[in-house]
């Protein structure tokens, strides 16, 4: 028996469908199972990351475990929790993130390196999966271009090797159900590395309507974008995207070695999202 949490997700969802293709027991972890949208054959069982005590049941006869953590949200549990997996399960593969290293201890790359730690001071085997940017990213643009086939957004040239979700996935299914991956800490891009223009265009041909993209100068887009994140936030999701007009995102082939296909393009992932950002999704 296989437990994923973050069921619900997009990469979590995905794990669940390529576990059930694969005729492996899965059960997923969810806040509410009257409203859980998950695939016919789940095992659906409640329970919250936040509340170690409460996760027991969904624990019960785990051997293994997908972890997707709300990322902050529930850091101050963080400690309570792994020790709960780690009581019943024997491997943890951990959606982890690219660029986390062993010292880093502030934001979003602090969190995910406080949970790597634990889960590899737990005692469990266990396999961090460390993707670059999500191509799902691109559904923030969604609004727009339903509305006006328009992307108002910073650093058009900014270039990213954006991943598809059923690729980061697929490499968490293997480090599930085979043992070469036990100890990995692999890093997973897509297959080329598309700037934010190329994007929206991308998005264009897939629902069949032009969009256009239209640079916002930073400035702009402290008060228009980002009014409501923090200015050091704010600070970094600027800085970053301009680091990347001059040095893109970097591309590898991890995706295709350790699952024997090539990573989907952007392209793919926009033809499988066309209904995100078409009207009728309105």
């Amino acid at each position: 028996m296989i437990l994923v949490t973050g069921a619900t997700g997009r990469v979590g969802g995905s794990a669940l469908t390529q576990l059930l293709d694969r005729g492996v027991a899965v059960r997923a972890l969810v806040r509410d199972p009257e409203r859980a949208a998950v695939p016919e054959g789940v095992e659906v069982v409640r329970g919250d990351l936040a509340d170690p005590a409460g996760l027991r049941p969904a624990l019960d006869g785990v051997d293994s475990v997908f972890l997707v953590w709300p990322t902050v949200a529930a850091d101050h549990a963080a400690p309570a929790t792994i020790a709960e997996i780690a009581k019943h399960a024997r491997r943890v593969v951990y959606l982890s993130a690219n660029g986390v290293t062993a010292d880093a201890t502030d934001g979003i790359l602090g969190s995910h390196a406080m949970l790597e730690r634990l889960i590899e001071d737990s005692g469990v085997e266990w396999t961090f999966l460390r993707p670059g940017g999500f191509a799902a990213n691109a559904l923030g643009w969604a609004p727009q271009i339903r509305a006006e086939g328009v992307v108002r957004w910073i650093h058009g040239a900014a270039r990213r090797s954006l991943i598809h979700e059923r690729d980061i996935a697929a490499v968490g299914v293997r480090a599930l159900t085979e043992d070469g991956l036990v100890g990995a800490r692999p890093v997973l891009t897509g297959p080329e590395s598309i700037s934010q223009v190329e994007q929206a265009r991308a998005i264009g041909r897939a629902i069949g309507r032009a969009v256009r993209f239209e640079e916002v100068p930073d400035e702009v887009a402290r008060r228009a974008i980002f009014a409501d994140l923090p200015a050091p936030v704010v600070d970094g999701i600027l800085a970053a995207h301009a680091a990347m007009v001059a040095n893109p995102e970097p591309v590898n082939d991890m995706v295709e070695r350790l699952t024997g296909r090539p990573a989907r393009t952007f392209a793919d992932w926009a033809v499988d999202h066309a209904a995100d950002f078409s009207a009728a999704a309105a």
